[in-house]
């Protein structure tokens, strides 16, 4: 069989994160801290919209960037914003179709991309797959962003920053300053900087910064599947400023031949999403995290996260594997750190479960140390 498969395959694993989601639908009522997927519904009234959208046959394609006026709403959002005047927009099949397009846009064999560690699974795998080159920032042990590590890993050959904030798997909320010591790292030779924004929504402690509003050259992504419980709808945008336009016409025109469109009746719901209020939900899920991380800092390592709704946690010993087969025995699913980083130092558990769930599993986690 193997002569068969295109070489590129043995560049990517399975996904670790997929592996313990198929897991749990085989174990009895599991504590599951393993996917990344809000507890809580799409709000009605969105359902609502996507439902008549359906009904009034809004269900063929839609031009390949996507409905012209829900572009331009983004635009127009991200003009008030960021300052960005005629901002170019792509409406994408979710923030991983859009990291796909876009990197199959930018890299070629050999280009070097500058990924924070820990770091989203997509990130290397898709640059991999594409015959680049991933650079690591180790950011251990407080997540940080660390821009003068980051300056000292630039090269010739270094065509993207990946900033992930908030960040999945730590939870990290990047500063204002270090987006701004970024910024002026990146500005020396104009590299290009590709901001994952998917949990800006999910910030707890102070409002959201973006290094878009301090750096031009970024390639800005926004999704729908947290903050609205969109997973399954697979909608996103990406924008950028007017003199990075022909990066999404590149992006566009490989959308033609992949994903063709966002689903049709869903950007509908997702016109109507940009002025939902999603506050009720976030307020919530900060007493999730407070709950998860009272519970557990006593016995084991951990950041207190800042957004997003994830804890990366170091066990007292072993490694982060070791923890997690003792842990999947006891009946709670978490995800290795080594699936999210080069060390396996860690693991990621996710709170999107019922405050209930969330105290059942701390006691086991505490039990097993």
């Amino acid at each position: 069989m193997k002569k068969y498969l295109a070489d590129r395959t043995s560049l990517i694993d399975a996904s670790g994160i997929r592996k313990i989601f198929n897991l749990a639908a085989s174990m009895k009522d599991p504590v599951n801290f393993s996917i990344g997927q809000p507890d809580f519904d799409v709000p009605e009234p969105l359902k609502q919209i996507a439902i008549e959208a359906i009904k009034q046959g809004k269900n063929k394609y839609t031009i390949t960037a996507g409905e012209p006026a829900l572009c331009a709403k983004i635009a127009e959002k991200i003009t008030a914003q960021f300052a960005w005047k005629n901002p170019s927009v792509l409406f994408a099949s979710g923030v991983s179709g859009a990291l796909l397009l876009s990197f199959m846009s930018l890299i070629n064999p050999g280009d070097e991309v500058i990924i924070p560690d820990p770091y989203f699974v997509m990130y290397k795998h898709l640059v991999n797959l594409l015959g680049g080159k991933c650079v690591f920032i180790d950011t251990y042990p407080d997540f940080g962003l660390h821009p003068e590590k980051i300056a000292d890993k630039i090269t010739g050959r270094t065509k993207i920053i990946v900033v992930n904030s908030p960040c999945n798997p730590t939870g990290a909320v990047y500063s204002q300053n270090e987006l701004k010591a970024l910024a002026e790292i990146a500005a020396k030779k104009e590299i290009l900087i590709l901001s994952d924004e998917i949990y800006d929504k999910f910030c707890y402690d102070t409002d959201y910064p973006s290094i878009a509003s301090v750096y031009p050259n970024t390639i800005l992504m926004k999704g729908f599947s947290k903050s609205y419980a969109m997973t399954g709808w697979r909608l996103a945008y990406v924008a950028v400023p007017q003199h990075l336009k022909p990066i999404i016409e590149e992006m566009t025109k490989i959308q033609q031949y992949t994903f063709v469109c966002a689903p049709a009746p869903f950007q509908q719901a997702a016109f109507a999403a940009l002025d939902y209020d999603v506050s009720d939900f976030i307020a919530d899920y900060k007493t999730k995290r407070d709950l998860m991380y009272e519970g557990l800092k006593d016995k084991f390592e951990l950041k207190k996260p800042a957004g997003a709704f994830y804890a990366f946690v170091k066990p007292p010993k072993g490694s982060g594997t070791e923890f997690v087969e003792k842990a999947i025995k006891n009946n709670v699913l978490i995800i290795p750190g080594c699936v999210f980083s080069e060390k396996d130092t860690h693991f990621r558990l996710c709170y999107t479960t019922t405050n209930e769930k969330i105290k059942k599993g701390i006691e086991i986690l505490n039990k097993l140390v």
